[in-house]
């Protein structure tokens, strides 16, 4: 049987494309490696699918720092609302939580992929799983044949490459669609890890004394090696064996990563503030009156409860303040020290865990080269691209996977009527 349109990769950008084409009335044929479809989709969430964020358009953009506003002619044709609307339509109903992040009312990913594969088979769209995908050939102006591992050569007018990018590799996405975007004449931005944990090795890691302990609502703040800030981002964050985690982590790793090439240093100076609503004079009046409500107590007594109690001991320590000593006996200058602590210990870091450990791939298939409201290559007639194997990427909390089912309906629409 010959087809409309091939879409190569079934996470959530080939899915939602292959539904975008075939409702046009196209035959689509979805190609993919592994034996189950929507597998990043499935774990996505923390299992629960969170299927895209409700935040107005500008903030959505701001909270997609790679090549976020490349995305503001799509979400003038797709946005964050039919998507909404897409899944409820499909009978699964939504439920917003938290920073404007959606989920299904059940809680369950299984759900939201088994709706989608309802609708792609409802839809006549043909699959074929454990089928990889050797390369792609090309004509001088358009795209030819799809060709696959067991020698079966796929003619095709328009082929849609959703593969993902090199993270979480399990479900699949290993890079492969960089190979035959470059073939086709793309550029393919240096790939780098996003949304993953840091290393360091400072002594307060590697001793392991604050492992598994978590601050709730810090602000993570990346320096480059001039003292100048770069980035900070609020939110939780966890020590573990090997550096710091967590939702303020994962947020500001890119920036990390980009300052380590960009000033050609082993270490960048993160710092932790673990009262971002305070400002430090108000913070050590708070931590002084304190004191003075039982100044015969031991310090460690006195603020018990007042922060971690993990974290207190820590910052004393390094404040060089002794446990036992009573608020009466602890001078000024010891007290604006831990303080000082409070609101900015610092830690170097020496990079992140590798891009395959990371939530998010960064770099990819250069915008420059595709039309931002087809997702239609400018180099080959008949080649679109949409999800993560592109240069977009977003922070975790429904963005990326806005951007993959975006970008995934553009590319099903624009593929079915070439």
């Amino acid at each position: 049987m010959k087809y409309d349109v091939v879409v190569i990769g079934g996470g959530p950008s080939g899915l939602m494309a292959s539904v975008a084409a075939a409702s046009k009335g196209r035959k689509v044929l979805l190609i993919d490696k592994g034996d189950k479809l929507g597998r990043k989709l499935a774990i996505s969430g923390g299992g629960r699918c969170n299927v895209t964020n409700r935040l107005p358009i500008d903030e959505i953009i701001k909270h997609i720092p790679g090549n976020g506003r490349f995305l503001y002619s799509a979400f003038s044709i797709f946005n964050n609302e039919d998507i909404i609307s897409f899944f409820e339509g499909l009978g699964i109903a939504l439920k917003e939580e938290d920073n404007g992040r959606m989920f299904p009312v059940s809680n369950k990913a299984g759900d939201v992929v088994a709706a989608l594969l309802q609708r792609i088979e409802s839809l006549g769209v043909k699959i074929w799983t454990n089928s990889p995908v050797v390369t792609i050939n090309y004509t001088d102006q358009a795209v030819k044949e799809i060709v696959l591992k067991n020698g079966t050569i796929i003619p095709a007018r328009s082929v849609i490459i959703a593969v993902g990018g090199k993270s979480v590799p399990h479900t699949g996405s290993t890079g492969d669609g960089y190979a035959w975007a470059k073939k086709a004449g793309h550029t393919i931005t240096e790939l780098y890890p996003t949304e993953v944990p840091i290393t360091s090795s400072e002594p307060v890691i590697k001793s392991k004394t604050l492992q598994g302990l978590s601050l709730r609502q810090a602000e993570l703040s990346v320096w480059n090696p001039k003292g100048k800030l770069i980035k900070s981002h609020k939110g939780d964050m966890i020590f573990t064996h090997f550096g710091i985690s967590g939702p303020a982590v994962l947020r500001s790793s890119q920036y990390v990563v980009k300052a380590l090439k960009k000033f050609n240093t082993k270490t960048i100076l993160l710092s932790v503030d673990a009262f971002p609503d305070q400002n430090e004079e108000e913070l050590f009046q708070q931590v002084n009156n304190l004191l003075k409500t039982d100044p015969k107590k031991a310090i460690k007594n006195v603020l018990k409860g007042f922060l971690p109690e993990r974290y207190l001991l820590f910052l004393l320590e390094k404040a060089e303040i002794p446990l036992e000593i009573t608020g009466e006996h602890l001078n000024k200058q010891g007290l604006r020290k831990f303080t000082s602590l409070l609101k900015r210990f610092p830690l170097e870091v020496n990079g992140t865990l590798s891009i395959e450990k990371a939530f998010v791939t960064g770099g990819g298939v250069s915008i420059k080269e595709i039309e931002p409201k087809s997702m239609a290559s400018k180099k080959k007639k008949g080649l679109y691209f949409c999800g993560e194997v592109l240069d977009l990427h977003g922070y975790t909390g429904g963005f990326n996977i806005t951007v993959a089912f975006v970008t995934g309906h553009l590319a099903g629409t624009s593929a079915a009527v070439l």
